[in-house]
């Protein structure tokens, strides 16, 4: 008789572990709205649960499905991707030593510079996979991981970050938004926990800001994030875990679609006379594409920058022309999205001012490079 572990995680998510709740045997879970649970009279909690914002059974199906994908043994959601890396931080000690990418999600690294220095624990940034090995040549805490990096998607070893990780004492957080669990698992790979913004992919409609962390073990550090989030408060609403669920139903084909759309487009666009490059791990040109190869199980993922010639100017004009990528911020939605980043992201950023961020969808490729081809007919006039 074939057994659950028999199945793939795709087969897995499409039927949401595949437990239909009784006593009506609904094959789509309802809405748990409950905040608060009764006592017995002794004072027991007979249903396991005394308080949502502790643990609500709202969250109980994502929460299984993403253990499950991610080959982990504990997740907790959040209200946002922001709101669960920053869970991981208040689990730290005080004086920890954080070591981040100097390249990663804008608003976190900002967000993760300020917090360092408001509550004095050390950061130090780093560029690439040797720079990294030369930071953890010294003890350290926390090691954070963003792979593919946004917005120019530089790829970083996990298993060698994990290895180094480890050495210096130091557990390894893995943001794993883009890749997600439908080409990479990152405790695999040995990460500790793996964290994804699951706003983007894992919800992939545009209508929940969401968040999530898995964790290889259930240990006293994990016990310290849970602690994190049911006393900041930073949790999803059983309506916003519902939708989250659901569109956790469409991840593989979802995500597949994108990936192979992004990747004919990536390919189309990559000797371009308009453009200076493209980003995109799945080109063989790419310096991270070997690492990327051994680490991503069977695309490459959604997401690409074009680098257009012409400088910024060019690239804006390129925004301004096309009619089927929204010019909006965020990604990994079912519709195709495309920004100016560094414009996004304001003062202070690392981004190339001629880059624009593509977020792919699953809408017909052709469309989509057709659309992305005559926009970019204002840069190869200029150049």
């Amino acid at each position: 008789m074939l057994q659950d572990e028999d199945l793939s995680p795709a087969t897995l998510a499409a039927q949401g572990l595949g437990a239909a709740p009784t006593p009506y045997r609904d094959i789509v879970p309802p809405i748990h709205a409950a905040t608060t649970f009764e006592r017995a009279a002794d004072g027991s909690l007979p249903g396991g649960r005394m308080y949502a914002r502790d643990a609500s059974p709202a969250y109980d199906p994502a929460e299984t499905l993403l253990c499950r994908l991610e080959e982990g043994a504990a997740a907790a959601l959040f209200a946002s991707g922001m709101a669960a890396a920053s869970a991981v931080l208040l689990a730290l000690r005080p004086g920890a030593r954080i070591v981040a990418p100097h390249d990663m999600y804008w608003a976190l690294r900002s967000w993760l510079i300020e917090f360092c220095a408001n509550w004095q624990l050390r950061l130090d940034l780093y560029a690439g996979d040797d720079e990294l090995a030369a930071q953890l040549q010294r003890p350290a805490d926390l090691v954070w991981v963003e792979t593919p990096a946004n917005p120019t998607w530089e790829v970083t070893d996990i298993a060698r970050a994990a290895t180094l990780a480890h050495a210096a004492g130091a557990r390894l957080v893995v943001d794993s938004t883009v890749p997600t669990p439908v080409f990479t698992r990152p405790l695999k790979l040995g990460a500790d926990i793996v964290m994804h913004s699951a706003t983007k992919y894992l919800n992939g409609h545009s209508d929940v800001v969401a968040g999530v962390l898995v964790s290889r073990s259930s240990d006293a550090f994990w016990a310290r994030i849970k602690t994190a989030r049911a006393a900041g408060g930073a949790v999803l609403g059983p309506f916003e875990a519902w939708l989250l669920n659901r569109g956790l139903r469409t991840l593989y084909p979802r995500v597949r679609t994108a990936a192979a759309s992004a990747a004919r487009i990536a390919r189309h666009f990559e000797h371009h006379p308009a453009l200076v490059a493209v980003l995109y791990p799945g080109l063989t040109s790419h310096p991270g594409h070997a690492v990327a190869a051994r680490q991503m199980e069977g695309g490459f993922g959604a997401m690409l920058s074009l680098r257009v010639r012409g400088g910024e100017a060019a690239a804006r004009a390129v925004t301004a022309r096309v009619r089927i990528f929204r010019r909006a911020t965020s990604l990994g939605s079912v519709e195709s999205l495309i920004e100016h980043r560094a414009s996004v992201e304001g003062p202070g950023t690392r981004c190339p001012v001629d880059l624009l961020r593509l977020s792919v969808g699953i809408e017909d490729t052709q469309d989509l490079i057709d659309d992305l081809e005559q926009a970019l007919q204002v840069a190869t006039a200029a150049a």
